[in-house]
This record gives structure tokens, C-alpha cells and sequence, in this order.
């Protein structure tokens, strides 16, 4: 597991949001040390409330850049000027602080959880459906600590789920290592059942289905694309890890797909939704990595055009296949990096302001900053609604929101 190093500046804001970020590391097995110096990653959260705390930010992003293997900047300065780190080449990754713990787990499974106990956090039922995974891959630690997929019957999480909406939860995460293998330990593929039940739970409230790998989905797409098409309860998204475009990358890395398999899931999801959010990940730097397999991860994020991406570099976990690998040099991990994230940046950017103008049907998930709520609408895109108390907008509403601009990362919406 990685180690982490973490600073935060600015507001409580800031702070809540570095305590979430180390909840999720250290759930997932991540530990913290007391100096970048002896961490795989520095994570600085920043803040631009006036000209001298920018630069004092970009300063410190330089020593950090100094100090430790790798570095995420995130927070307010870099969600509004996160230009400004390329542009004073801190070698950076610059994200979203909810994109952070997945982008430091360098493309392992999720979190693992003790057992398969749901959690209610708000108005967001946690809801582990399995654990463990089918995979073996050859860069990944976290499959030591939860083996081999572990799934209790449908009706189980069923009863799960229904404990946490009459609980009050109004949105239920189904959570796993791998959600897409559920059910293979008993010689079936359970996954669109379980969703189809959970479905029909009386209540208003929503579902999102967690990562599923490409190679446990493909063999049920049809099945599964029938069961999002059906159910509006369904948020329309799915995270599909591809983590590489390259073929010969993902047979070195012991991936249980190759990219047409990929292609064929994103193709018939396509045919049978007018509108949904493909979320993936990718690897960049795998020791056996050419710059012509790089190219194909770069072509394939270009055709795809995912709306959500985790560009991780990669770095050895000890007692992997991958950590005996000889290495790429750290300047080509973070060159290619650095190409990924600017495209991803303009596909996302292009994805939200294509929604200004639109009116969307949302559920309001969270408290945000300041006196603002944190939306989904049905694909799973976050929308912003600002002067909420103004508005009368709690957690838990659902309405209607005319999409009125954007910022990257995520929209900004008026309730109608």
C-alpha cells in the first residue's frame, strides 16, 4: 500500500475536505508518514482566497514537486487556476480532492471493507456488495489483503438495501473490489438481478453501480444495458477501468480484457442509452510502456471520450509481479502524464459545457462549499446549486435545474 503525506490550507472547507481524503486512504490500507520526503505521494490542498496565498501555494507545489516521488495538488486554487501549476512546471497532477484517493490507489481495486456491513453517510447508503475480485493483476497489492470474490445471495443485499432506504438514504452506492464478478464465486453472474431488485424497492431514490472491471462485464453487457435502459432508479454511469489502450500493456499487466472487449461494453451501452457518463482509468508509465502503446492509450481516451478519467502514473507496490519490473525513467511517466490530464481536461470541459442551457432532473446528494449543494443528475453528473438556504434546497430534494455554466470539472444549475 502507498504511503501519503498531506498538507491543507484555506478554510474548515479545506480541512473536511483533507479529513475525507485520508478516511479513503487509510480505509483502503494507505498509511500516512511524517514527511513528503518519506511518502510515495504529497498531497497539497490549497487555497487562493487572495494574490499572496496563490503565491505561496505555487512555492510550496515547487517543494513538494522536490521532495517526493509524486505530487496531487487540490483544493480551490486548483480547481479555479490550475493552470498556473503547468504553467510554472510544477510537475504535478492537479484534481478534483474527490478524484484523489483513487488516483493514489495507482489502479488497484477499491477500498476494501471490513465484511459487507452498509454504512448510511447522510443521505448516501454505502452498500458493499461482495468482496474480493477475479483479477490477478500484476501491479496490484490490495488483492492480497481481500482474495478471491466473496458474495453473499441476492436476497441478502437486497434486504441490505432496503434497511438503508428506510434508513433515509436517498442515494445507494453499490460498492465492491470488482462489482461486475458478484455472484461468479457461485457460478453465476448476479449483478443485473441484484441491480433489478434493488430497483424495485419502494422508496425515491437512486442507485450507482461502483467499478466494475471490463472483463467481468463484457459477458453480461447486453443484460446489464437492458437493466440501466429499464430502471430509472439507475444512475446512467458506469466506471469501466480500461487502464490501458494498449493490448500488449494490459497482457503484461494481467488484465482479464483487451481494449475491443472494452469497446464492444462502451458500443452497447451506446445503442441503448440516449445519455450516459463513462467513467474509466488509466496507467501511465507501466514499466513495459513504449511510446507507441502510449499513443494507443491517447487515441483510444480520444475515441472513447470518457467524462470522467483517473489518469494515475504508476509506482511499484512491493510483493507485486510489477515491482520486479525494470522501471521507466520518472520524467517519461510524468511527460505522458502530463499529455493524458490536458486531454482529459478539454474531453470533460467539453462534455459539461455541452449541458449549459439544459434543464435536468437532479437529486441533491451533499452539502458543498459554502452555501451550496452538490446535485447529480441522471447520467451522474455533478451540478452545483448555489444560494441553497436562499432557495430552500436541502439535501435529499429532488428537482428540476436549468444548467447555467460550468467549470471543468462540474456545472453549476437554477433550480426551475
Amino acid at each position: 500500500m502507498a504511503t501519503y503525506h498531506i498538507e491543507t490550507y484555506g478554510c474548515t472547507s479545506n480541512r473536511g475536505e483533507s479529513r475525507e481524503i485520508e478516511r479513503r486512504l487509510r480505509d483502503g490500507g494507505h498509511r500516512p508518514v511524517d514527511g513528503p520526503g518519506e511518502a510515495d505521494v504529497a498531497i497539497l490542498n490549497t487555497c487562493t482566497v487572495v494574490e499572496k496565498t496563490e503565491r505561496n501555494m505555487l512555492r510550496r507545489a515547487e517543494e513538494l514537486s522536490e521532495e517526493t516521488a509524486d505530487l496531487i495538488v487540490t483544493g480551490c486554487m486548483a480547481l479555479a487556476q490550475g493552470e498556473q501549476f503547468a504553467d510554472a512546471d510544477v510537475d504535478a497532477q492537479v484534481l478534483h480532492w474527490e478524484d484523489v484517493p483513487t488516483a493514489v490507489m495507482n489502479g488497484e481495486c477499491p477500498t476494501p471493507t471490513e465484511g459487507t456491513a452498509p454504512v448510511l453517510d447522510g443521505q448516501v447508503g454505502i452498500l458493499p456488495i461482495a468482496r474480493g475480485c477475479m483479477s490477478n493483476c500484476s501491479y496490484c497489492i490490495t488483492k492480497f489483503a481481500t482474495g478471491r470474490i466473496d458474495s453473499p445471495p441476492v436476497a441478502e443485499n437486497v434486504e441490505k438495501a432496503r434497511a438503508l432506504v428506510h434508513a433515509g438514504a436517498k442515494e445507494i452506492r453499490v460498492t465492491g473490489q470488482d462489482t461486475g464478478v458478484y455472484g461468479w464465486d457461485t457460478g453465476e453472474r448476479k449483478l443485473p438481478e441484484l441491480l433489478d431488485r434493488i430497483c424495485d424497492i419502494d422508496g425515491e431514490f437512486r442507485v450507482r453501480v461502483g467499478m466494475a472491471n471490463p472483463g467481468g462485464i463484457h459477458g453480461i453487457r447486453e443484460e446489464l444495458a437492458e437493466v440501466f435502459a429499464t430502471n430509472e432508479k439507475l444512475y446512467d454511469f458506469i466506471h469501466l477501468p480500461v487502464q490501458s489502450g494498449s493490448d500488449t500493456v494490459l497482457e503484461e499487466m494481467r488484465r482479464q480484457h483487451r481494449v475491443d472487449e472494452f469497446l464492444e461494453i462502451v458500443e452497447t451501452f451506446d445503442e441503448r442509452l440516449d445519455e450516459w457518463t463513462l467513467s474509466t482509468d488509466f496507467i501511465v508509465g507501466f514499466p513495459t510502456e513504449t511510446d507507441s502503446d502510449h499513443e494507443q492509450s491517447m487515441a483510444l481516451l480520444r475515441e472513447v471520450r470518457p467524462e470522467k478519467v483517473n489518469v494515475t502514473r504508476f509506482s511499484k507496490r512491493p510483493g507485486t509481479e510489477a515491482a520486479d519490473m525494470k522501471g521507466l525513467g520518472g520524467q517519461t511517466k510524468k511527460d505522458r502524464s502530463k499529455e493524458m490530464s490536458a486531454a482529459k481536461r478539454d474531453i470533460v470541459g467539453e462534455a459539461y459545457a455541452s449541458m449549459v442551457g439544459s434543464e435536468r432532473r437532479v437529486l441533491v446528494v451533499e452539502e458543498g462549499t459554502g452555501d451550496s449543494v452538490k446535485c447529480r443528475d441522471g447520467a451522474y453528473r455533478q451540478i452545483i446549486v448555489r444560494d441553497a438556504d436562499e432557495r430552500g434546497v436541502e439535501p435529499g430534494d429532488l428537482l428540476d435545474v436549468e444548467v447555467v455554466d460550468e467549470n471543468t470539472m462540474y456545472a453549476f444549475g437554477d433550480p426551475v
